[in-house]
């Protein structure tokens, strides 16, 4: 039997994004993120796992300990509320790079979805950028933009691009109420 997975941005989806975070203690989980995060593992079964184009590594700005421990950091706010990321996944290149783990190519969530048996066809991205709606389009999943994060921005040149989510949420709240529904 095959798994079901939400896929999740980091910065500017799960978390505040202040730009290349690498300082664990400045980590501001958005509103309700725990509390729904809880209920999609807790109740429903979700896996939980983070795709995140991390290119200030490549670009020398944040290391990857940095990354590991703003990663840790999550976890340890969601402690809170009883759950925690299955597993964090992270592209450090720099997008020069023209590697395939690079959001919006799917390789983050290909990885996923061999590693953990997941079903794409009964899972989600949420996300606050264009490349995560493209991503979790190739990849197959259904696609949930946040108005949190780019957001905003995102939602007007993807309606110019005629290339819909299927999902759009004010926040993160609305996302997840979105999923619940949809089981």
């Amino acid at each position: 039997m095959s798994n079901r997975a939400v896929f999740l941005d980091r910065d500017g989806t799960l978390n505040e994004d202040p730009g290349y975070l690498g300082d664990a203690e400045k980590v501001v989980l958005f509103p309700h993120a725990g509390e729904v995060l809880s209920r999609l593992k807790n109740e429903f079964g979700y896996l939980l796992i983070v795709v995140s184009n991390q290119s200030g590594i490549g670009r020398g700005k944040i290391t990857v300990e940095q990354v590991d421990a703003v990663n840790a950091r999550i976890n340890l706010l969601l402690k809170e509320f009883k759950v925690s990321i299955s597993k964090f996944y992270y592209c450090p290149h720099h997008p020069d790079e023209g590697c395939s783990c690079r959001k919006p190519l799917p390789g983050m969530i290909e990885q996923a979805v061999m590693e953990f048996d997941i079903d794409p066809s009964k899972s989600f991205i949420i996300g606050d950028s264009i490349n995560d709606i493209k991503c979790g389009k190739a990849a197959g999943v259904k696609q949930i933009l946040v108005l949190s994060g780019q957001g905003g921005e995102a939602f007007s040149i993807l309606q110019n691009e005629n290339n819909i989510p299927t999902f759009v949420a004010e926040n993160f709240l609305e996302a997840g109420k979105f999923i619940i529904k949809e089981i």
